[in-house]
């Protein structure tokens, strides 16, 4: 069985290759759009062909693996979808020239809709979190976990539009993108995400000034967290700076303390959490120092299945703000199931 640091290895690879395919295809946008006469269908191409390669590595690298993912390739396979198929091989072969098209497929499917968690451990894969991000030229990222028991063990984060540059705004991508990469009880390392042979460094924090007032991570689209309670929490604290991204890059913006925060809180009652939506980026908050628990200050147990079904939304922070953040969730009542619709 491969060891911690061949999974880590691994896991860096995988979502290297899958930022440079993601980039090639974001890049293209417009040509993309107008030969499959679908708005969306960059991200399609960009989605399959990133778990194909992602797949791909991690079985180069560690032989057969388990890939829990949410797509497999039965769309994909339809007749009337040749056109959308050569989109992405073509997009595939960028880092892997020799692929075919029905080891694309099978690869795709490795880590579809029908793969199950194991006891003995397990990846699960988001190959574009943040689509939305992705088709307006934002913010998005390619998140691939290795969880055993409940805990993830070892995570890679690859943020293809994210700048090192603080200041440089979140709808302003980068030319060269960020991949981190975690392992349990071992820190965090990053490089470009457009280098593959880049030297790695490891992500140094500098803790923000006590003084200086806290800021906090929102999603862009409003249906993915309660924004009203989101909004009460934060005058009842009396913040009022934040910033809105896609996808797990929030994770990876408070990992390295350009943010203070990242708020998750559930919208309706009986909704978990998918665990691809999360294993990655929180161990790489949590390794960076951050503290990352749901709502109720519980840890995030990836060991219910395919959701976080033993949790109540996530709240992600530095040590500093953590406890104040679970004391005014509880006081006004967003530590609570949402009321029925």
């Amino acid at each position: 069985m491969p060891d911690l640091d061949a999974r880590l290895s691994a896991a860096r690879l995988a979502v290297t290759d899958a930022a440079l395919v993601c980039r090639s295809v974001q890049a293209d946008l417009a040509s993309v759009r107008a030969e499959l006469k679908d708005d969306r269908s960059p991200v399609t191409v960009a989605d399959w062909a990133s778990q194909a390669v992602v797949v791909r590595r991690l079985y180069r690298e560690l032989g057969e693996q388990t890939i829990v993912g949410e797509e497999d390739a039965e769309a994909l396979r339809q007749p009337e979808q040749g056109a959308l198929r050569e989109h992405v091989l073509r997009a595939v072969r960028l880092v892997w020239p020799e692929a075919g098209m029905d080891e694309v497929l099978d690869a795709i499917d490795v880590a579809g809709s029908g793969a199950r968690p194991r006891a003995e451990g397990f990846w699960t894969l988001d190959p574009i979190d943040g689509t939305k991000g992705f088709l307006r030229g934002e913010q998005y990222a390619v998140s691939l976990g290795w969880i055993e028991g409940s805990r993830p063990r070892v995570g890679a984060l690859g943020c293809p539009n994210l700048s090192s540059d603080f200041e440089r705004p979140f709808d302003a991508p980068d030319q060269h993108g960020i991949v981190f990469w975690a392992a349990a009880e071992r820190g965090v390392r990053q490089a470009p995400a457009d280098r593959p042979g880049a030297s790695a460094e490891s992500l140094q924090v500098e803790e923000r000034p006590a003084d200086d007032p806290p800021r906090v991570c929102q999603s862009v689209e409003k249906a993915h967290s309660n924004t009203g309670g989101t909004a009460r929490l934060m005058e009842h604290l009396g913040i009022d700076r934040h910033a809105a991204l896609d996808s797990q890059a929030k994770y990876a913006v408070v990992a390295r303390r350009q943010a203070d925060a990242y708020l998750r809180l559930p919208t309706r009652r009986g909704y978990s959490e998918r665990i691809w939506d999360h294993a990655a980026g929180s161990l790489v908050a949590s390794e960076a120092g951050c503290v990352v628990s749901d709502v109720r200050g519980r840890g995030l147990d990836f060991g219910q299945g395919r959701g976080l079904d033993a949790n109540l939304g996530v709240i992600c922070a530095s040590e500093r703000l953590h406890p104040a953040l679970l004391e005014a969730a509880a006081l006004l009542g967003l530590d609570r199931e949402p009321p029925e619709a």
